[in-house]
């Protein structure tokens, strides 16, 4: 009976190895590229004979050794719903395929976004039948080596119960590629939050790149369970080399209290994402605390703490009494102190904070960090103490470069695609000049592991936000990304959707991704679908100087320059000498040019415009209603000139 059971046990076995499986991506209601030759691959036995059958067409091809087996359909026309089935051992059928446009959505959080956080979300929603839409949302995962397959995802149909969770810059693209095209338009959303550009890109792009072989050289080429273990271990002891303490929880019940003895701690800036401090792309548990003085006449008043926005959760306690904790890293923590708790004299806030993944620690407005007393605010921005007690041993995709890559798009290749479009930055100001190395890299990267060419590749300048306070005096690291991905469209087939006036100074999430998702279709469409329109804002050509004057030339200035308020005087001109200190400047349009100056400089050498992490005010258009792309005629060293990608040692 044993032999029995053992040799039907094997039987099945044997047929469940020799079934052909597709990958994830191939699944029912899936889009296919129109007008390209259609790369369709899978996993069967060594050997195995595989038959594709799609619309009237039949291709065959043999399993290699290793059971992998790839071969291209003819290029289709837009149309469906198809079958697509394939026979070998078994056979698989894919249901309510379409032919059309497939386009990739990547980046971080900011594509990331879905539609039910825009504005208008709920109306938006109601609006969403749009069945020739369809969206493919990969699982968020990471790999230290090049993965076969995604780890989940699925295709979805656009309705008002799918496309809330869409990528909303995505959707917005798609539905007016839609509107005007009338085909089926997919969309692959592999995103993930806080995620820098250099955990996109491939180990071969690094590898090959005079910038960053040495890098990369380093770094180990292990699975993720072996490279958990080692970059926890080279956190913990890097983190000790900072705080100058170990990482321990070691009496950590006794942190919150009022007479614990902070002098050993480190200390942070803080309102500011530790990521964006020596303590760096730490996931883990730190204590912070800060000590302030109050007077009798103070504690008499109804008291409220404001501690701004903590990532990812927080226990908050004044002097040893819990006054309130959260888990939702974008919202504004307000805290109630119950009275008899504030004493005159010294006072301690202790804040207990868990960071998952991404960004970590208590970051948002300086405004918003402040311990309100009636009418009286005392402001807590500034130094506070902290110390790690635990290092989370996962991986967080920007632990090591590569491991979205590997997990996230190599799956992906080499699916057929009209093209990408790309939102991410943020995670890359603290070196945004590398940036202008490392983007395009990646772009490079990923035109030569998808082998389609030099398909278009759309990305979205970063809005306003004030970070950093950074500006034209103090540099701004904000603008100094900005203008790397202006540069990066130096590349062929490239565009950017440039979103000054729809940003948020104190969210680093605007929640208009609508007009984004119109602008990067104006690039589309004009670029590739024979729609010719002003796709565009004003971009700096040259300037030359005239006496005490500057005079600056656009290209893209569609039917003229003008100012998006119709005042006659530009905002967020600055003008410098040979001394490179810049003054805000007089800045009228005349002839669809620019004339900058200031009685502050005399001999003028150089301007900014919408130089500053904040650029809100820049008022610069053309009259098609885009804005100018914030720029420098400078090339004077910036303050991210030094900053390198390291890996955690």
């Amino acid at each position: 009976m044993k032999k029995c059971i053992v040799f039907i046990f094997l039987i099945i076995n044997v047929l469940a190895n020799a079934n052909v499986k597709m990958p994830l991506l191939f699944s029912d209601g899936m889009v296919l590229q129109r007008d390209k030759k259609i790369p369709i691959w899978g996993f069967a036995d060594a050997n195995e004979k595989i038959e594709v059958h799609f619309n009237k067409q039949i291709q065959k091809t043999t399993a290699d050794k290793n059971g992998k087996w790839t071969l291209n359909l003819n290029s289709e026309k837009a149309g469906g719903p198809f079958e697509l089935i394939i026979i070998g051992k078994n056979k698989i059928t894919i249901k309510n395929v379409l032919v059309g446009e497939v386009w990739i959505c990547s980046g971080q959080s900011n594509m990331e976004f879905q539609v039910s956080k825009t504005i208008n979300a709920e109306k938006e929603i109601a609006n969403s039948d749009y069945p020739m839409i369809r969206h493919f949302g990969v699982a968020q995962d990471l790999s230290g080596k090049p993965k076969d397959d995604l780890k989940a995802g699925k295709w979805e149909i656009a309705n008002k119960e799918t496309v809330g969770n869409f990528t909303a810059v995505g959707y917005y693209f798609a539905r007016k590629l839609y509107a005007e095209l009338k085909i089926p338009i997919g969309i692959i959303n592999t995103s993930w939050g806080g995620t820098n550009v250099e955990t996109w890109t491939s180990r071969e792009a690094f590898q090959k790149s005079d910038d960053f072989k040495s890098m990369i050289a380093e770094v180990p080429s292990l699975n993720v369970d072996s490279i958990s273990k080692l970059y926890a271990k080279k956190m913990k002891e890097r983190v000790e080399k900072i705080q100058g303490t170990p990482v321990s929880t070691d009496n950590e019940n006794t942190f919150k209290e009022f007479d614990f003895n902070d002098s050993s701690w480190g200390e942070l800036n803080t309102p500011s994402l530790w990521e964006n401090q020596p303590l760096g792309d730490l996931d883990g548990i730190v204590w912070m605390r800060k000590t302030i003085t109050l007077s009798a006449e103070d504690i008499k008043n109804k008291a409220t703490l404001y501690l701004s926005k903590i990532d990812d959760e927080d226990i908050t306690y004044v002097n040893g009494i819990e006054v309130g904790k959260n888990s939702q890293y974008d919202l504004k923590r307000v805290y109630e102190i119950p009275s008899n708790v504030l004493k005159e004299g010294k006072n301690v806030i202790s804040v207990r904070i868990v960071d998952n993944g991404g960004g970590g620690g208590i970051y948002g407005d300086a405004a918003d960090l402040k311990l309100s007393l009636g009418s009286k605010n005392i402001p807590l921005d500034g130094k506070w103490k902290f110390k790690v007690i635990t290092v989370k041993t996962a991986l967080s995709p920007n632990s090591y470069p590569s491991l979205l890559y590997n997990a996230m798009v190599n799956p992906l290749v080499p699916y057929a695609i009209e093209g990408v479009l790309w939102y991410q930055g943020e995670a890359n100001v603290w070196r945004a000049k590398q940036y202008k190395k490392a983007f395009p890299l990646m772009i490079t990267d990923w035109r030569t592991k998808f082998k389609q060419g030099d398909f278009p590749f759309y990305f979205v300048q970063l809005s306003t936000f004030n970070e950093f306070n950074g500006n034209s005096k103090t540099g701004s690291r904000w603008a100094e990304l900005r203008e790397a991905q202006s540069e990066t469209l130096k590349l062929p087939n490239t565009g950017m959707a440039v979103t000054t006036d729809i940003g948020n100074a104190k969210d680093i999430h605007p929640t208009n991704k609508q007009d984004i998702g119109l602008r990067l279709a104006a690039v589309a469409l004009n670029n590739i679908y024979g729609k010719k329109q002003v796709h565009s804002g004003p971009t700096y050509k040259s300037q030359e100087i005239k006496g005490n004057q500057i005079i600056l030339t656009f290209d893209n200035i569609g039917s003229g320059l003008t100012a998006s308020d119709n005042s006659e005087n530009l905002k967020g001109f600055e003008i410098a000498g040979a001394d490179k200190v810049f003054h805000s400047a007089k800045a009228i349009i005349k002839d669809n040019k620019v004339i900058v100056s200031s009685d502050q400089v005399q001999n003028p050498v150089a301007v900014h415009y919408g130089w500053a992490d904040d650029d809100t005010e820049i008022n610069l258009f053309n009259k098609e209603k885009f804005p100018a792309s914030p720029f420098r005629t400078d090339n004077w060293e910036m303050i991210t000139a030094n900053e390198v990608y390291k890996v955690s040692k």
